[in-house]
């Protein structure tokens, strides 16, 4: 039995002393990487946020009910329809109110990425019919749970065209706002 371990060791052996490295000189395979992205693909522009003013201080008239998908909320939403701004760098800004059952509202001016996963950003807070800047440079995640569930559905109800990642014209998110856009036009097909 000893003397068969002998004879498979001795080609095993001599196996692992071919799959020793050779020298580069030797070597048959090309060292040099190529480059990762061909030379004829040029670096494209990053993204750059644009300085935006403000807006004024939203009027009751100009608000529009945002109802979000899901469980009823103790607060009804608003968006300032006069003053949604799509921006150069085509974010879409806007401002929220925020209303208690007691009529206290809450208002903040913000902004929604039409990325894939889309992000948001507050820039400002309302108090004493003035707005008040923040001091905030991260875009977040948009969050998909109950809580702010709102956040999500502007995004993709709404402010983004399904699978373009570009923002609607703001006629078109205003209509979607009201409800006079179709479901089947929210969701990325064309319609019949």
């Amino acid at each position: 039995m000893m003397k068969d371990l002998r004879r498979l060791s001795l080609p095993i052996l001599a196996g692992l002393g071919l799959a020793m490295p050779v020298s580069s000189a030797e070597n048959a395979f090309v060292t040099d990487a190529e480059p990762p992205v061909p030379s004829s693909v040029q670096a494209g522009t990053p993204w750059k946020e644009a300085d935006t003013p403000l807006p004024p201080w939203p009027r009751d008239a100009d608000l529009v009910e945002l109802v979000p998908d899901g469980p009823d909320s103790a607060l009804r939403y608003f968006i300032d329809s006069a003053n949604l701004r799509v921006g150069s760098d085509d974010v879409v800004r806007y401002t929220l109110v925020a209303e208690g059952r007691g009529g206290t509202r809450n208002l903040s001016v913000e902004g929604i990425r039409c990325t894939p996963k889309g992000a948001y950003k507050t820039y400002a807070y309302g108090a004493g019919e003035r707005f008040v800047p923040i001091d905030s440079e991260e875009w977040l995640p948009l969050p998909a749970h109950d809580g702010e569930r709102w956040r999500h559905d502007l995004w993709r109800f709404h402010f983004c065209i399904p699978q373009a990642f570009a923002p609607r014209p703001k006629i078109d998110m205003v209509r979607s706002l009201e409800g006079r856009i179709s479901p089947r036009q929210n969701m990325g097909f064309l319609p019949d």
